[in-house]
């Protein structure tokens, strides 16, 4: 948890001392996040098996950043939301159902 702090921090800090959160809207962000995702997506273009790991680390870690920047401006704690999406998660698609399978859970 500490760690996902001082991340966060460090990218308050990026962007205030370049006068960046004036561009950081929750649109201009979720586009960002899409064209981040479009760019690591890239990667595995052609082929799911062979790929850059350096070139897919650098677009994930683009689009982690552009999530982390989302929800500091929405006010949300990352680990919190992505706890409840969990718990809703699990509800929807219960082992039992799930396991080793990829139906949509109204599906199963």
């Amino acid at each position: 948890m500490e760690r996902l702090e001082k991340l966060s921090d460090r990218i308050s800090r990026f962007n205030k001392d370049r006068d960046w959160n004036q561009f950081h809207t929750p649109s201009n962000l979720a586009k960002s996040i899409v064209i981040e995702a479009g760019e690591l997506l890239e990667c595995f273009q052609w082929n799911d098996t062979e790929f850059n790991r350096s070139d897919v680390l650098e677009e994930l870690a683009d689009v982690t950043n552009y999530c982390i920047q989302m929800s500091q401006i929405l006010g949300v704690d990352l680990i919190d939301i992505v706890n409840a999406k969990m718990d809703k998660t699990e509800k929807k698609y219960p082992v039992d159902k799930a396991k080793g399978i990829s139906t949509k859970y109204d599906k199963l």
